[in-house]
Order: C-alpha cells, then structure tokens, then sequence
C-alpha cells in the first residue's frame, strides 16, 4: 500500500510512478531507516502512544526485517516507491494493519533526512579510515626516501634541491586537512531530524532527545522546518569528497609524470599497473590516471547537488529527492579509488641514483648564491640580482654554477668569494633548509614523527567512532 493516496481518485499513472520512484537507489538506506524505525517505536511505546503488545509485535518483526535485509531475503519489488515504502509492505505483511501504526508522529520527511544523515556518518567513517591507510603508506614511503636527494619543482622547472620524502610527505599534510574536515562535519552533522515530521513537528507527545540519543546524534533539531530541508550536511560531504578527490588526483599526477620514460623515476608495481590491447611493451600507471580522471565525477556531483539546493523555497521538495545518488556515488568512488591509491603508493619504487643526479640540474642551486650573499650583509635584492648574473654566465659558457671561476664571482659581486663554492653542493643546500617544515633531512625526520603521531591518534579516534555507530546500529 502506498504512504498516501486516500484523497486521490486515480492512481500515479505509470510516467509519474516512474519518475517518483527512488528504491532502486534508496534502498541502500534499509538498515538505517530500520534502525530509527526502532528508535521511533520506542518512543512511541514509552510515551502511550502504542500498546506495549502491539509495540512488541513491530519490535520483533522490525528485527526480523534487520536480519532479512541483510540477508537479501527481504527486497524491494517493483511496486514499492521508495525505501520507507517497501519497509512498510514488510511490517504489513508480517503484521496486517498493525504494521501501518509505526506512521504515527513522523513523516517522510524527518524519516529520509534522519536515514540519509545516518548512512553519510557511517560511511564517512569509513572514508577517514581509508584516508588513514593511505597516510601510512605515505609516511612509511616517506621515510624510506628521507634521505634521498631529488630536485624540488615549481612551475614544472627544477626550483631546489630537497628531500624525497618531503616531496611525498607532502600528501599527508593534505589528507590530514580532509580529516579535520571530516571530524568538524560529523560535529555538525550529529543533529537528530526525527521529530521534525512533515515540517511542523508533532501534536503528539514524542521525545526528540530521546530519539536523537538513541540514534548516536548529539541534539535534535532546533527548528522542524529546517529540520527536514536541511542538506548541507549532503553539500558539505560532497565538498569533502572532491577535496580528497582532488588530492588523490595530485598523487595521480605526480606518479603518471614520474612513471614516464622522460622521468624514470617510478617503478610502478605490476599489481597496479595495465597494458596495452596493441602495444606489448607498454606498462601503464593506470591507477594513477583513473584517480586523476575521478576527481572530475566527485567535483561534478557537489556541483549538481549545490545547484538543485539552490533557491528551494520553505520547506521539504521532492527536488532534494536528487540528493541521494550524488552522495552514493561520491563515497563508492572514493571507497573505490583509495585502497588502489594505497597499494600503489606502498608498492612503488624510485630510483635513488636518477633523482640524485637531477637534483643540482637547471641551476637549482642558485639560490645558495643568494643567500651566501645575504649572509654577508648584502640587501637580497642585490643578491637574487647577482645570483641570477652567474646563471646567465652559466648558460652562455655551458658551464655549471660551481665551475666559474674565483674571478668571474668576484666581477659579478665583490662579496663573492671563492668558498661561495661550499655551499652549491646539493648535501649542503639540503641541510641548510632546517627551518620548521623545511627540506632538511633534520626537519623532515621531526615531520614525520609529528605526523605519524597525529595519523595514530586520528587511527583510534575514527576506529571508537566506527566502533560506537556500529553498536548503534546493532542496538
């Protein structure tokens, strides 16, 4: 039977059935809307409103669905709408017209955003813990390469010399923001709808709070018509999803250029490479591209729930009915592309003797020059000025930095003297760069140990997270 229909004297015709219809996407939602069904029944028993035999009777059959849902014994068939639809006919079936009595109090409204919010919290645990796998395989390349000198880029040119490992250190700190992200969004997203009903709330005497603990979330709605039209916690995801999305296509970047034969840096491990239908020789970073190629699909789905959220008026419409598939699939995305990411990241090997070789080219060490020069009471802009007349000198001689002579330094700065040569060594640009966060192999080893610490405590944090939802959703 449907939810509604008493004052219609025709039924949807087919056209209209079919695009109202949401099962085929929603029923993803099953155990979290029988989760707060129970909660619901609680209160709807301990508050007078159902006979504690009849409460018992939907109790026990509510649990009985938990277990046939899970099963795959009980699924949705062509004539139910939706995901609260098809958990009624379940309860009816089992129970007669008893099985309808659950109804009283909610609606659909505060039942599909309470649903939605506890599917997003779930599964953006989940998310955080494979974020976290992959900070591991991060922090442990990172240290493996700590000591291996490579050039650093800007622009895509040789910049300076720096660490290995701080260049893949650098995605931890990223992921580590995502996290934080995903921490502040489960604060503001443990917010209990259930109560709200339609849009006004109820004349009949629930206990939101009660619901709302029962449920894991830390307060129910303060406002009922916000209640039910809020998704901003959806939006919100979304954004956090694109922006992990975004990140894992930096790695994806990084490790396409460097697979490259122009590179030669990255051996991407078999396992996580492909080849070609035509081309035997071809070895191909293909999990790199297709996390590249995802953040495009995560960007796209917050762009199309931001625009249908856009000028909705009071509040529920069946537009926010578009906010589920985005949702669905950005996290299946990412819960797709991580583990690959992960197991790629752990699994590459670099050569140590290539990037070592290219750390000095394209005059990287210039600014050593720079710097010599300010320690010796030069204004910098002089320095960079001169630094950047020995590279000139440099290219026109085909020479390098370290090959010009004592005289030509001192023509081109009388402060340049001739152990300005002791510092263009890339081991000595390396070890000068030891300010906090810098490319030394000093500061690079505290980063590390400061990031793991940080990727330990956030490891048992979401694990008691996951912990407490799933007891939750077992209770």
């Amino acid at each position: 039977m449907a939810l509604w229909g008493g004052r219609f004297s025709e039924t949807p015709a087919d056209a209209v059935f079919a695009l109202s219809r949401s099962v085929h996407f929603d029923w993803r939602l099953a155990p979290y809307d029988l989760r707060s069904s129970l909660a619901h029944l609680s209160v709807l028993k301990s508050n007078g409103l159902l006979e504690n035999s009849v409460a018992s009777a939907i109790a026990q059959a509510l649990h009985e669905l938990q277990n046939e849902v899970a099963s795959g014994k009980f699924v949705a068939i062509a004539t139910d709408e939706d995901v609260h639809s098809a958990l009624e006919r379940g309860l009816t079936e089992k129970l007669g017209a008893i099985g309808g009595s659950l109804r009283a109090g909610r609606s659909r409204n505060d039942q599909v955003a309470t649903d939605l919010k506890l599917y997003a919290i779930d599964y953006m645990v989940e998310v955080a813990q494979q974020l976290l796998a992959l900070q591991d395989a991060l922090l442990s390349k990172a240290s493996e390469y700590g000591d291996a000198p490579a050039p650093g880029f800007t622009h895509l040119q040789h910049a300076q010399p720096v660490l290995f490992g701080h260049e893949i250190a650098k995605h931890v700190h990223a992921f580590a923001r995502d996290l934080d992200r995903i921490t502040d969004w489960l604060a503001r997203t443990a917010v209990s709808p259930l109560g709200s009903g339609a849009l006004a709330g109820s004349s009949l005497p629930l206990s939101p709070e009660l619901t709302a603990k029962a449920l894991g979330f830390t307060a129910a709605s303060a406002n009922s018509i916000d209640a039910v039209s809020d998704r901003d916690f959806v939006a919100e995801a979304l954004f956090i999803s694109s922006m992990i999305g975004i990140h894992l296509s930096r790695i994806g970047e990084e490790w396409c250029i460097w697979a490259t034969t122009e590179f030669g840096w990255a051996k991407v491990a078999d396992a996580y490479s492909t080849g070609s239908s035509i081309m035997p020789q071809k070895k191909n970073p293909d999990m790199a591209e297709l996390a590249r190629g995802k953040a495009g699909r995560l960007v796209g789905n917050l762009t199309g729930v931001l625009t249908m959220l856009k000028g909705l008026p009071f509040a529920y419409n069946r537009d926010l009915q578009e906010d589920k598939e985005p949702l669905f699939d950005s996290i299946d995305t990412l819960l797709l592309v991580l583990p690959a990411v992960t197991g790629m990241v752990a699994t590459t090997e670099f050569d140590r003797e290539k990037m070592a070789l290219a750390a000095p080219m394209g005059f990287s060490l210039a600014t050593e020059i720079a710097d010599y020069l300010v320690r010796a009471n030069v204004p910098f802009a002089h320095a960079h000025e001169a630094a950047g007349r020995c590279v000139a000198l440099c290219e026109s001689s085909s020479r390098q930095l370290h090959q010009l002579t004592d005289a030509e330094f001192a023509a081109i700065h009388p402060e340049l003297k001739g152990d300005v040569r002791d510092v263009l060594t890339v081991h000595g640009a390396l070890a000068s760069r030891a300010s906090s966060g810098g490319t030394s192999p000093a500061s690079l080893k505290e980063q590390i140990k400061v990031a793991s610490a940080a990727n330990e405590k956030s490891k048992r944090e979401f694990h008691a997270k996951a912990v407490a939802f799933s007891e939750m959703m077992g209770a």
